[in-house]
């Protein structure tokens, strides 16, 4: 085989509202024991789902399926009014994992929604984030995931609108939307600062960075993940090889032969055990060194719920 070099994105693999999310769970079941209802998957990785459904997490969708008086934590994607309504009204114990740059956005819509204003936000129909976001209001709300759908959008007060984004898109995707609603609808205002969160966007130009510098990109992180799924996307657009995996044991050995660089990231969802654990893979291919490429170091953490900041983590 070629002599083999593994660079690796930076930064990558986990963010803060992911580790804030992991570690609610992981204290709720250590102070109230075992099971504790999720309400949908806590983050979108597979390999942080059946680790927290092995130590008695449950993951549910529907809250009749959680009984009465039970721990519920809510999803880092966040939920709507209504989910919490119901939740609050099946007298369960609520923990929140809402990621804090996710309820931001639920804070602009709701103060744009008391000003007078219509949303149209931008993100992808069916992720739960943009289920949690389009439900902070009954009504006044759009949705739009391309420029095609600016098109054909139709809204009842073309100067009383804002618009605010799910936190995940592809930077340049996002802002290609933005721009399209800035043409069709002149007076649109927008947030202050941009929805994408910076665990996105870092990961995003960690990853326009690496791709010219190698012949293959793996990816690792779940399909369900969207800002995983952005990392594949961006690195094929920039004309790299590009797979994306759950974990090495998909690695195949077919897609390294030849290649002197490989480039390895992952998305905000996936821990760096499986980063270890691809880099373990590629080296027993051959890869002969591992290069950490210069990037963004992210010191941001959020605060936990009150009542769990005290609580030992299970490990």
């Amino acid at each position: 085989m070629t002599e083999t070099e593994i660079l690796l994105a930076n930064p990558r693999g986990f963010c803060a509202g992911v580790d804030r999310a992991i570690e609610i769970v992981n204290r709720a079941l250590e102070k109230h024991g075992r099971p504790i209802y999720v309400r949908h998957e806590i983050v979108h990785n597979k390999f942080v789902v059946d680790d927290l459904r092995e130590k008695g997490a449950v993951f549910i969708e529907d809250l009749a399926d959680v009984p009465r008086g039970a721990t519920l934590v809510f999803s880092a994607h966040g939920v709507s009014k209504a989910i919490r309504k119901e939740a609050d009204e099946r007298g369960f114990r609520i923990f929140d994992a809402t990621c804090p740059l996710v309820k931001k956005v639920h804070v602009e819509v709701a103060k744009r929604r008391n000003e007078g204003y219509d949303i149209v936000m931008i993100g992808h129909s069916g992720h739960p984030e943009v289920e949690g976001t389009m439900g902070q209001s009954e009504t006044g709300m759009y949705l739009v995931e391309t420029e095609d759908d600016v098109g054909r959008l139709v809204v009842s007060d073309n100067e009383k609108l804002s618009y605010v984004t799910q936190t995940t898109l592809s930077v340049d995707d996002c802002q290609r939307v933005i721009d399209a609603l800035k043409r069709k609808f002149p007076y649109i205002t927008g947030p202050k600062q941009d929805d994408i969160c910076y665990a996105t966007q870092n990961r995003q130009d960690a990853v326009k960075f690496m791709a010219p510098q190698v012949e293959v990109v793996i990816v690792v992180g779940s399909r369900t993940s969207s800002n995983t799924n952005r990392l594949r996307e961006l690195s094929a657009t920039m004309g790299c090889t590009t797979y994306q995996i759950d974990s090495a044991a998909e690695l195949k050995a077919e897609w390294i032969v030849g290649k002197t660089r490989i480039g390895v990231t992952s998305g905000a969802s996936a821990p760096e055990v499986l980063v270890r654990d691809v880099v373990a893979r590629l080296k027993a291919l051959g890869a002969r060194s591992v290069r950490e490429l210069d990037g963004i170091t992210e010191n941001i953490t959020f605060p936990l719920p009150k009542g769990l900041s005290s609580i030992q983590t299970i490990r």
